[in-house]
């Protein structure tokens, strides 16, 4: 039985977690709640798919189906489709199409906006917060070799939003954490998210050096905008025309946002990367709840993220995942993998990490246990490629 869905600002007033914004934002959060109950799990879509060539249309419309229907999901809703573009444009693997390797690729956007539209999505939205940069996001998009003009004609209303900096907006919103957060109390984020009926997670199928693993939910992290989070964002108020990643404030701890924005909880918790990327990106995806997963597993990496991760190799899975709950998609996509979503620290795809599926667990966003989830279409057995050597 499929759960009865409900809006996004439904899901965040039940988590406890919706974002206070307006002209002001308060600097004082209210008390947290206890931890809310876990989210329900829900059924996930697996098809092969061997080639951006093939029908790509008919295929996510019966994924689509296979998990209850779109049309309940996006109709005459804005729906924000947050692409995965991660690390400079011009950073490429073997001189490959960034596409097939370590981005989003063009075609499943296009598509997938195309189905969301028939479906009766009237607002879409792609947003990145765009590596190195306050500018307009079809530059940057134009940059990685994106066709924007035949992008914009897949739906009737289709924009782009920059997510790194305000790019023109007002101000930012902020989204509490739900139940007892493990890092921040709160997350400062462009407005475009607060005015998100349903938020899609384009993802590739990948490991992760930080994490461990990178889908729809480690996704979610590029959601955070440079200008408060950055290297070089500002002390006070936030650098509104970033130049650098996120490295300092998020991974190595080094320095705090700006202070418009709130700080850490426990500035005393450890400067580890290990330790802090695995609860920003639970926490987030308990700030930011993901109304629908994709999961690009067609062609990809293995062995990191990016093309600065030294042993990567391309791989060919053959495979797309699709569902409404982001750990129980991705709990799916990490067992396709050959990975073990509940292993502990120290094993498996979290040798140096901790799990974040498990701390997502712990704010309440559903099960990581791949046995629990209803995988409709290719089973886990039928479509398993292992990633590690020996999985």
């Amino acid at each position: 039985m499929i759960p009865k869905l409900c809006s996004r600002r439904q899901l965040l007033m039940q988590m406890g977690g919706l974002g206070v914004a307006g002209a002001a934002v308060p600097s004082v959060m209210r008390a947290q709640t206890a931890s809310p109950a876990r989210l329900p799990n829900t059924p996930v879509a697996v098809a092969r798919c061997n080639s951006f060539d093939e029908d790509l249309t008919a295929i996510l419309r019966r994924m689509g189906d296979q998990i209850g229907g779109l049309a309940p999901i996006v109709r005459n809703k804005t729906v924000t489709i947050k692409l995965n573009l991660t690390g400079s444009p011009g950073l490429r693997f073997l001189g490959k199409p960034l596409g097939v390797t370590h981005y989003t690729h063009p075609k499943t956007a296009a598509v997938l906006a195309t189905v969301l539209a028939e479906a009766g999505a009237t607002r879409i939205r792609f947003v990145e917060s765009c590596w190195g940069t306050g500018g307009p996001m079809e530059e940057y998009m134009l940059e990685s070799g994106w066709n924007v003009r035949q992008l914009q004609r897949v739906a009737p209303k289709v924009e782009f939003v920059n997510t790194n900096s305000l790019a023109g907006a007002k101000r930012y919103a902020r989204f509490k954490v739900p139940g007892q957060p493990l890092m921040y109390p709160a997350y400062d984020l462009h407005p475009a998210y607060e005015e998100t009926d349903v938020l899609v997670s384009m993802a590739k199928l990948k490991e992760h050096e930080t994490t461990g693993i990178t889908l729809a939910m480690k996704n979610i992290f590029g959601c955070t905008p440079a200008s408060i989070y950055g290297d070089d964002a500002g002390i006070d108020e936030p650098n509104e025309a970033p130049t650098s990643g996120r490295g300092a404030v998020c991974h190595a701890g080094q320095r705090q946002p700006a202070k418009s924005a709130p700080g850490e909880i426990d500035p005393a918790s450890p400067r580890v990367p290990y330790y802090r990327m695995p609860r920003i990106v639970a926490e987030l995806n308990g700030a930011l709840p993901i109304g629908l997963s994709f999961i690009d597993g067609i062609e990809t990496i293995r062995g990191g993220e990016g093309p600065w991760i030294g042993g990567i190799e391309i791989v060919k899975p053959g495979l797309l995942i699709l569902g409404t709950n982001a750990i129980n998609t991705d709990a799916v996509g990490a067992a396709l993998m050959g990975h073990d979503p509940r292993a502990p620290k120290g094993a498996g795809a979290f040798k140096k990490c901790e799990n974040y599926f498990l701390l997502a667990e712990q704010l309440g966003l559903g099960s990581a246990n791949a046995e629990e989830i209803d995988v409709r279409g290719v089973s886990i057995r039928e479509g398993r490629f292992p990633f590690a050597t020996g999985a």
